[in-house]
């Protein structure tokens, strides 16, 4: 994520699609305010920050830290269809010094077909870490609206795992 608040802001705004004066008008400040955001030159009043991270589907700690967001729920006005989101599962392994990443990435449509069918998905389950995640459960979880990181775990000693929607 980018390292200042504006540049954050103007991430976000971009990766919903909205323009500056879209930003502006739902907020009702100038987009001349907006641009000044995005460059850093002033910030957004305090007022503004609830409502500035739902319009751009973050959290305000998101905004102001650039800390990874965590769960959002989407109102239904805003939410994209399932078919169109990625399960993103990360395993980061460190034995013996040696540190290994096992990224996943499982298109949710699979996953619907998956549990419609009731298969497993071995690039899932063959991952004794992620043996007991139950894809049923976080399904309806994005079904209701939920994204990003649903799950940051640490299994023990040696193992983490993150599973994110996005």
């Amino acid at each position: 994520m980018p390292e200042t608040i504006g540049s954050r802001i103007a991430a976000y705004r971009k990766e919903k699609g909205y323009t500056q004066e879209e930003i502006a008008q739902q907020l009702g400040v100038s987009s001349q305010a907006v641009s000044k955001w995005e460059n850093d030159t002033s910030c957004p009043d305090i007022a503004l920050l609830v409502p500035l991270s739902q319009l751009l589907g973050t959290t305000v700690d998101a905004i102001l830290s650039g800390q990874p967001q965590g769960v959002t729920i989407l109102p239904p006005s805003q939410r994209r269809s399932i078919d169109g989101m990625t399960l993103r599962i990360l395993v980061e392994t460190v034995d013996q010094g040696k540190k290994t990443n096992v990224k996943v990435n499982v298109p949710m449509k699979l996953v619907r077909l998956a549990i419609e069918m009731g298969m497993q998905l071995p690039q899932v389950t063959s991952n004794a870490a992620l043996q007991n995640l139950d894809l049923e459960a976080i399904f309806r979880m994005v079904e209701s609206g939920v994204i990003g990181k649903l799950l940051d775990v640490e299994v023990d000693d040696v193992t983490k795992v993150a599973v994110l929607v996005e």
